[in-house]
Formats: C-alpha cells, sequence, structure tokens
C-alpha cells in the first residue's frame, strides 16, 4: 500500500506541475488591470477576457501580477493565463506559486502591497536628461539608411528650429549586420568623431542593439563555436548534446539569438557594448527586441529558461548603463530602466491607448516609461502627406508632454505648418514648467515604487473613475486631460476637490464639465484643497 501511495503521489506532483487553477470570484464593482502593458486600453479586463503570459510579453513590458480596485493583487514568479469568465478571475499556471493578496482596501494600496513584496524599487534613477529634455530618435527621419552626415543635420536642424538638445538616439542598421559591434564605414567615416560633435551641441548619444546574431557571418561562427546562441530544440538533446543553433524570425528577417542564461555568453556580450563605449565614446544603448515571442519555447539552453526568463535577462544589461531604453520587459518592476510604450500608428485609435498604456505600466512597476514618439512610430505614415494628420502630431505632443518623458521622432519642422509646429514647441516649453516637479516625482518614485503617472482611480478610489482612460495624474497634484479624438470639445471628469484650471478657473468636485480645448492647449488642473 505504501508503494501504490508513493506512486500516487508522484503522479500527482507530476500533474501539478503541469497545470493548476486558481479561482478568485468577483466582489462588487471589483475591477482588474495588470499582466500586459499593450492590453490596457482593454481595462479593467471584462466578461470573457483572456490571455496567456507564456512565451508572450504583448510586444511591450509585462509580469506576472494583477491588482484590483478592491485592493487585491494576485503575483507569480511565473507566468500564468487569466480568464475572466462568470463574474470570476480563474488564473490558470504549470504549477508555480501563486499569491494572491487581499490585505489591502484599494487600487493603490494592492499595487503598493505587491510593489514592496515582489519588486521593491532600488532607490536608483537613470540618466536625469532623458526627464528633463527631450529625447531624439532617428528612426522616422532615416529609417535604414543611417549615416554619420544625416545624423548630425538632424541635431543641428533640433537646435536650429529651437527645440533643446537631450538624448539623441541612432537607430537600426549602423552596423554591417547584427552581432558586428563597430560601425559600418561606408556610412560613418569617423563615428567617434560625430559623437564627439553630438556632446559639443549638448546631446548624449544612445545606439540601438538588439540580442540577434546574423547567421553566416564571422560572429557568428565564432559565437557558435563557445556555444553562446540558443539551440533548436526539436530534437529534445541536452544543452552538451545540442548542435543545431536556433534560427527565429523577427522582423528583419531570421536571426540567432544570444543565450544570456550562459554567463559567459553575458560577459562576451557585454564586453562589446564596453568597447563601444570606450571606442566611440557612447553615452549608453537602446536595446530593443528582446521579446519573449522570440524565444522559441522549445528552445535549448545553457540552463533552463521559459521564454520570459531570457527576455527578462536581456534587461539585465539595462543594470549596467544608466542612460537606456527598452521596448520589451519581463518581470523587471522596481529597476531604474526606461521602458518605451509600443510603436503606434498615427492614428486617433492608437493616440486613445497612450493613457490607458502607460497608466498601467506605472501599475506594474515601470514607472520611468517613455511614450511612444509622437505623432506615432510607423515611418510609412510621413512619408508623403497623404495620410498626414497635423492636428494628431499636436495633439499627440501634447498628450506626451506631462508624460515622465517625450520622445520625438518625425521632425515637426518638416511636416508641419508654421502654426502647428508652434504649438508642438508650446508643448515643449509647456513641460519645461513643469520638469522640476517631473523631476521630484521622479526621484520619490525611485524610492517608493509609486507611479510618476496614474490612473484616476488610483488616486481617487471608490469615486467612479475606473474606466477612465483620457484622463490622468500626475503624482497627486496635477490631473491632465488632453484631447486625443478629432473633436476639439471633450468632457473632463473631477473627483471630490477644489481644482484649479491652467487658465486659471477654479471648478469644485465632484462634476463633470464640457471644454472646447484649443489646438495650443494642454488642459491641466491643480488640486488646490
Amino acid at each position: 500500500m505504501k508503494i501504490i501511495f508513493l506512486i500516487l503521489l508522484f503522479i500527482g506532483n507530476i500533474f501539478s506541475l503541469v497545470a493548476q487553477e486558481k479561482v478568485i470570484s468577483l466582489t462588487k464593482d471589483e475591477k482588474w488591470f495588470g499582466g500586459v502593458v499593450n492590453e490596457a486600453h482593454l481595462m479593467p479586463f471584462k466578461e470573457g477576457y483572456d490571455f496567456d503570459l507564456y512565451g508572450n510579453t504583448g510586444t511591450n513590458q509585462a509580469v506576472s501580477l494583477l491588482v484590483s480596485t478592491k485592493g487585491r493583487f494576485i503575483w507569480s514568479e511565473e507566468p500564468f493565463r487569466f480568464t475572466v469568465r462568470n463574474n470570476q478571475l480563474i488564473v490558470s499556471n504549470r504549477g508555480e506559486a501563486v499569491v494572491i493578496d487581499s490585505s489591502g482596501k484599494n487600487l493603490r494600496e494592492a499595487y503598493l502591497n505587491a510593489s514592496k513584496r515582489f519588486f521593491p524599487s532600488k532607490g536608483k534613477l537613470p540618466d536625469t536628461l532623458l526627464f528633463t529634455s527631450p529625447q531624439y530618435n532617428t528612426w522616422i527621419e532615416l529609417i535604414y539608411n543611417q549615416k554619420q552626415k544625416d545624423i548630425i543635420t538632424y541635431a543641428k536642424a533640433i537646435i536650429a528650429n529651437g527645440f533643446p538638445p537631450g538624448v539623441i538616439m541612432i537607430d537600426d542598421n549602423w552596423a554591417d549586420y547584427y552581432g558586428r559591434f563597430d560601425f559600418r564605414a561606408d556610412r560613418f567615416n569617423d563615428a567617434a568623431g560625430m559623437i564627439d560633435t553630438l556632446h559639443q551641441m549638448g546631446f548624449k548619444v544612445m545606439l540601438w542593439i538588439s540580442p540577434f546574431i546574423s547567421p553566416d557571418t564571422e560572429v557568428f561562427r565564432e559565437l557558435q563555436s563557445k556555444k553562446y546562441l540558443l539551440y533548436d530544440g526539436v530534437d529534445k538533446k541536452t544543452w552538451s548534446e545540442a548542435e543545431k543553433i536556433a534560427i527565429i524570425n523577427w522582423w528583419n528577417g531570421y536571426s540567432a539569438v544570444m543565450d544570456f542564461t550562459n554567463p559567459e555568453a553575458e560577459k562576451w556580450f557585454h564586453d562589446r557594448l564596453e568597447y563601444m563605449v570606450k571606442t566611440y565614446h557612447l553615452d549608453g544603448f537602446k536595446l530593443d527586441a528582446g521579446d519573449a515571442d522570440f524565444y522559441p519555447k522549445d528552445a535549448i539552453s545553457f540552463k533552463p529558461a521559459t521564454p520570459n526568463e531570457h527576455s527578462r535577462l536581456w534587461g539585465e544589461f539595462g543594470k549596467y548603463y544608466a542612460l537606456n531604453e527598452y521596448r520589451a520587459m519581463w518581470k523587471m518592476g522596481g529597476e531604474p530602466l526606461v521602458q518605451r510604450l509600443r510603436d503606434k500608428k498615427h492614428s486617433w485609435e492608437d493616440l486613445q491607448k497612450l493613457i490607458p498604456h502607460i497608466t498601467v505600466a506605472g501599475l506594474l512597476g515601470y514607472q520611468f516609461t517613455c511614450p511612444d514618439m509622437i505623432g506615432g512610430g510607423e515611418y510609412g505614415s510621413f512619408i508623403g502627406r497623404d495620410n498626414l494628420d497635423e492636428n494628431l502630431v499636436v495633439r499627440s505632443a501634447a498628450c506626451s508632454a506631462l508624460m515622465p518623458m517625450m520622445q520625438f521622432s518625425v521632425a515637426p519642422w518638416r511636416i508641419l505648418s508654421e502654426a502647428n509646429l508652434a504649438s508642438v514647441k508650446k508643448m515643449v516649453a509647456v513641460r519645461e514648467k513643469y520638469v522640476p516637479y517631473i523631476m521630484e516625482l521622479a526621484k520619490s518614485s525611485a524610492v517608493s515604487g509609486e507611479p510618476i503617472v496614474r490612473t484616476m482611480e488610483y488616486e481617487f478610489p471608490n469615486q467612479g473613475m475606473a474606466e477612465i482612460q483620457d484622463q490622468f495624474m500626475l503624482g497627486k497634484r496635477y490631473m491632465m486631460a488632453p484631447v486625443v479624438t478629432k473633436d476639439h470639445k471633450r468632457k473632463i471628469q473631477f473627483p471630490k476637490g477644489v481644482w484649479r484650471s491652467d487658465e486659471g478657473k477654479i471648478i469644485k468636485g465632484p462634476k463633470i464639465i464640457e471644454e472646447n480645448v484649443q489646438l495650443d492647449r494642454l488642459p491641466v488642473f491643480e488640486l488646490v484643497r
């Protein structure tokens, strides 16, 4: 009987590692957020919502954390699937521990309880220039034609058109191939001199990199011989036996991918970054890709790891450099890492996603988050003027102006009328006015973990604000109500308290008002008591 019992126990343990399911009954008016930043416009979650985090970070930031307006949170160190069905939240995983905590009373307490317990802030800030000045990315203007002459021309135009210098990001295709850590000679005759010139103009310089390695290259063969790349797991071999390199398909074709579970591979890659810093005088890196989606679920690595863990390990490199930026991330809340919302389309629909996406990023511990490039990150929209909506670009600048950071890529002076360019520059000036408060919040957030930008529900619980997606709080003091539709009119919902508008009006909440918002205005309301 004892042997039979042990066999049954063994089988039960195996089953528990395969799948577990927890069912959480939703309380009256309880609403849930979290999991995936790029799904935030669908939050709070509605009946029928379903998402599996395993091998899927939703093309942006993600973590196995859900938070509730009634103070509850759900956490796991490993990815889980969650479904809303029949007034229940159903969490399914592969046997890992799932924590359900009900000690809070509202959304803020749910988040802070989870943060302090599982991803406490490290007390460190990214480079403060990312907050104090706009950022400029060369992607839209140069696309894959990154050249020394054109980068300098772009930088000069920034200053000539009355924009302040800040961080400039040199985007993809600066090297001969992926894995080659040198500027290509046919486009950069003096890369170090170029970066020195940018420094003299007041810029700091970041360089785009990824964890991919182009096959059939000198670097690929070196890394293959050292076993620094992920292997194809189709043959189910061990790491020591594996021979076939995994070739993955990403937006630029087919590549091998680094295996950062191997400490020697991690050191090799870090050494290459340090070489770039010392040789070319770079200040930091834009660490792109690294999505869990790009790592094969059956890949063989030096140490066993989920696709999500491979993504997290890519995030570790940013901690070497105060000047960093990521577009995809897994379970790195509380770290001094800069996140950017994924590329948005040049459309009003995608502009409306900025506020829910960036506020949910804060609820997942990614407080140092930049909205997408102003006007959108899809370069095709800015070739010619047929599909260009100048009002959309101005409203996008206004929406970004008082978020933790703002980033330009398309040159506003190239695509906008004189009047609309003046409106965008006005948004930059508005930001400059609030930079001291933004920095105060950033420094506080680095210690407390509290989001810099917050949902209305976070600051004003139980006032019917959980569904608001076009307003947000900058700390406790300022409420933003940017226009994110073609219509210049918008409704603004005020919580309890006395508010002073940017135009000097006093509004006593709770109240809903309708305002006609001119194109060159960002409605800001200060909570005065």
